[in-house]
C-alpha cells in the first residue's frame, strides 16, 4: 500500500473539544477539516458519584463521536493541549475496527483549521 492511499486522520484534540482533518476523498486528495466535535456539558449533580459516571459516559461519547468522523484509519496523529490524547489512543487501541491504526501524537496549543491541516499536511509528507 502506497503513502498516498493510506487513510490518514490528524485530530487536534483538548477535554472538550476536537478537530478532525483527513483526506478529502478518504484515501486521496488534499486534507481538510472533516467535522468538528465538543463534548456535551454534565450540568450539576450533587453526587460526586454521579457525577464521575456521567463525566466518563460523555468523554465515551466524544470519542465516539470523533471516530465516527474517521472509518477504518490506517494513520492517525493526535495533537492538543493535554492528557486526553493518551485516553482516547487507548479508546482506538480498544476498539476492534481501530485498534490496527498506527497512532502518534504530539502537544500543541489550539490552532486555527487552516494551521492544523497545514500541520497534518506536513507530517504526513
Amino acid at each position: 500500500m502506497s503513502e498516498k492511499n493510506k487513510k490518514q486522520f490528524g485530530v487536534w484534540m483538548d477535554s472538550n473539544h476536537a478537530t478532525i482533518v483527513g483526506r478529502e476523498n478518504v484515501d486521496n486528495g488534499d486534507f481538510v477539516v472533516l467535522g468538528h466535535v465538543k463534548t456535551e456539558d454534565p450540568g450539576h449533580n450533587s453526587s460526586e458519584k454521579t457525577a464521575n459516571n456521567q463525566e466518563i459516559g460523555l468523554t465515551q461519547k466524544f470519542f465516539k463521536d470523533i471516530a465516527s468522523i474517521m472509518p477504518n484509519v490506517d494513520e492517525i496523529h493526535l495533537t492538543g493541549t493535554g492528557q486526553v490524547q493518551e485516553q482516547f489512543t487507548k479508546f482506538l487501541s480498544e476498539t476492534a475496527q481501530y485498534k490496527n491504526a498506527v497512532s502518534t501524537d504530539s502537544t500543541s496549543n489550539k490552532m486555527s483549521d487552516e494551521n492544523l491541516v497545514t500541520y497534518i499536511k506536513n507530517y504526513f509528507e
